[in-house]
Parts: structure tokens; sequence; C-alpha cells
């Protein structure tokens, strides 16, 4: 009987992914959480659609993409995986919208009136409510995306006004830090606001925190959802994205 043999490439993401997998287990348990409660986003921009089959094979199902035209084009290729979860987690441009409502199932970076009403207004009829995360620029860098954490609540109120959109949480990408307890701190603000957030709204489940650099922070900090790509899928190739 002949024996299936990996390529290196399927056989490394696999290991890579069970490697993360164990080492968010470890954080959840070190922080005295319920095992299960911080959900792993395999960050796959740049990376072939092999890769993100070695990674669906290994039981990864939800994905996170940054740039649209990339994202859409995966999302076609691999419709036939129907439980894939398609995350957009980058920067909305007003003329690509229509593309991210009728594709994705979440949006992590809503930080504009504007778009939040297109892509409520283009999600196609018959698809579910777009799943959404407001986008808190919770270090205060101009070059940064994301909204003041005191313009939240004006966000949350305009979003539950849009139909086809279902609010989730919050999401951040906080400036690098110099050590764990300064990782912390920065994420204090935001987990505050997302817990009073969850307390008057059970739909409001996700914080949207954390990558490779902050994981023990993140997590210790109340993470639902992590973002994890070169520890996976190995260092990405800018030259060849979408």
């Amino acid at each position: 009987m002949s024996m299936k043999v990996e390529s290196p490439e399927v056989a490394d993401i696999k290991a890579n992914l069970a490697q993360v997998t164990e080492q968010i287990d470890q954080l959840v348990q070190q922080s005295r959480r319920p095992q299960g409660s911080v959900r792993l986003l395999a960050v796959s921009k740049t990376k072939p659609l092999s890769a993100l089959s070695a990674a669906y094979e290994a039981g990864q199902r939800a994905f996170g993409e940054n740039y649209v035209q990339e994202a859409v084009e995966k999302y076609h290729a691999l419709s036939h995986l129907t439980d894939i979860e398609w995350h957009f987690i980058g920067p909305i441009q007003s003329n690509k919208s229509r593309l991210i409502a009728e594709t994705m199932h979440w949006v992590h970076s809503i930080d504009r009136e504007k778009i939040a009403r297109r892509l409520s207004e283009q999600r196609i009829e018959g698809l579910p409510p777009l799943n959404v995360c407001i986008q808190v620029n919770i270090s205060g860098e101009e070059s940064k995306a994301g909204i003041a954490l005191s313009d939240v609540d004006g966000m949350v109120a305009l979003i539950k006004t849009l139909p086809n959109l279902r609010l989730r949480g919050l999401m951040a990408i906080p400036a690098p830090q110099e050590s764990h307890a300064a990782q912390c701190a920065v994420y204090a603000p935001l987990v505050e606001a997302f817990i009073d957030l969850s307390k008057s709204d059970s739909m409001i489940d996700t914080l949207s925190i954390g990558m490779s650099g902050d994981l023990a922070a993140a997590i210790e900090s109340g993470s639902t959802m992590v973002r994890v790509g070169t520890a996976i899928f190995g260092e990405r190739d800018y030259s060849a994205k979408a």
C-alpha cells in the first residue's frame, strides 16, 4: 500500500499550526481562562492557495486577509471549502467596499461611518449580516487606522442602526511596547470598554487583539481572537501580493 507523502511546505505549515495552537492553549491556561476561549485567526495575506489548503487540512477554518483583491480571489478559488470563515482585517477604500460586502464573513477594520454604511447597503440579499469589529487606535498613532476610544460609543450606536451589519466587538493594533507589563497597560482601557459593551449587548463577544509579538499580554488581558501569520506560514513575500 502506497503512503501519501506530504510536501515540505504542507508538513511545515501543519507543524507550525500545531505549535501555535499549543502555545495559545498554554497561555489561556496560565491566564486561568476557559480552554477554547481564544480563537486563532490565521493571517494568510500574500500566501498562496496551497498554504491555506495545508492549514485547512490541519483543521484551521478562520483566515485573515488584508488586501481586497487577493482576499476575493482566494474566496472564489476556495469556494468549494464551504466552512472556511473569511475575515478582512485591512484598511478599506470606499471603491472596494462592495467586494468585501459580497464575500467576507467578518470585517475587523470598521473605523468610518461611510464605510460602515456602504458595507451594510452593499451586502447581498440573502446573506447573513456581516460580522464587524470597530478598529480602535489605542496608541494614538497618526499613521494607524482606527477611531479614538472616546468615539467608540458613537460608532456602536451607528452600526446598530445598519440592518446588514452585526457588531461583534473591538479590534486594535497597538504600537510596539518594551515589556509585557507595558503591553498589558496599553490594552487596559480597550479591555474596559469591551467589557462595558459586552455587558449591554450579548452579541458583542469579540476582542480582536494580539499578534505574535504580544500574544501573552493580549490573552492575559482578555483577547478572544488572536491574529497570527508568519509563525504559521513563514515569512511573507510582499512583492507577490495581489
